[in-house]
């Protein structure tokens, strides 16, 4: 009888250096790990990052890394480019003023329907290929955001934006069942009306994530954006700024680039109502949040009371 030959041992396909580099990487995290276990973290997704499939994908692991270290992660979005496209294919005119879009009741419908049925559908499916774990609502959703209309300075008058607004109110309990349920939410940037029953509003995504993130007591808010951070000089990119308190911030905010304003508007906003630390990222950086939270230096700008 022949013995069944042994099938080869295994080989060592691991450089020990790189090993080592990979294993310093994760006791790094430990700190951050023990210090956000339990916490809830509001990430707000949008921009470049969700044009970009392999960047969409990565976003989807980060917040199931995050969901299984024990961390509680609540994604909010957007969708400007994707509402833009559908906008184009339709054939009706869109247009921009203090840089916010002008939202007219043919806008709003596209906008919806964009938001709460593509954005929030291809997030969900993305996050759910690991296990069911996300769940989509929209801020009309049980009560989540009441809205109130906003207009915009241009040359010191102010403007009509039609159905655009704030956040007014944010009720958390729906996001909060979902989060009890083991469940990731992923919340679309729409309000209704306070003011006017049965109509809704579009939402900066950026101010929605930080309501939310006060109503929620989150332990810390990420925006993503398509630039490295806060610049207190722009276009000089030495200025970058890693670290700064809403102290510092409020007054440098007047000043800075219009497209900055409504990011880190978000961020002193959450930071001034008790959320304890606010950082805007650059989301063309695969992983850029496991960056920002479970390394000590970050990633991007970060803001604190």
């Amino acid at each position: 009888m022949t013995d069944t030959p042994r099938p080869p041992l295994p080989v060592q396909t691991t450089d020990p250096i790189s090993a080592a580099v990979k294993a310093e990487t994760l006791i790094e995290s430990l700190p951050w790990l023990q210090r956000f276990a339990g916490q809830i973290i509001v990430v707000k997704f949008g921009g470049n990052a969700m044009e970009d499939p392999a960047l969409m994908r990565a976003f989807a692991e980060d917040m199931v890394y995050l969901h299984y270290v024990g961390i509680r992660p609540v994604v909010v979005h957007g969708g400007g480019p994707q509402i833009t496209a559908m906008l184009e294919r339709l054939d009706i005119p869109t247009e921009f003023r203090g840089g916010y879009r002008v939202t007219t009741p043919e806008v709003m419908e596209v906008v919806r329907m964009v938001l709460t049925g593509q954005v929030n559908r291809d997030i969900v499916s993305l996050i759910n290929e690991h296990g069911p774990l996300a769940s989509g609502v929209s801020g009309e959703d049980a009560g989540l955001f009441t809205g109130k209309r906003r207009g915009a300075m241009v040359d010191g008058v102010e403007v009509d934006l039609g159905l655009v607004g704030d956040v007014d109110s944010v009720d958390p309990e729906p996001v909060l069942s979902l989060l009890e349920a083991g469940h990731i939410p992923v919340v679309s940037s729409i309000a209704p009306d306070g003011a006017e029953p049965g109509q809704s509003l579009n939402v900066n995504a950026d101010s929605a994530a930080a309501a939310l993130a006060v109503a929620l007591r989150a332990a810390k808010l990420v925006i993503l954006t398509n630039v490295p951070g806060l610049y207190s000089d722009w276009p000089d990119r030495s200025s970058l700024v890693s670290h700064i308190t809403a102290a510092e911030l409020g007054s440098l905010l007047p000043s800075l680039d219009a497209g900055m304003i409504p990011k880190m508007a978000a961020c002193l906003e959450a930071v001034e109502n008790g959320v304890e630390k606010a950082a805007v990222i650059d989301g063309r950086v695969p992983h850029s949040i496991l960056l920002e939270i479970f390394t000590g230096s970050g990633i991007g700008t970060e803001v604190v009371r």
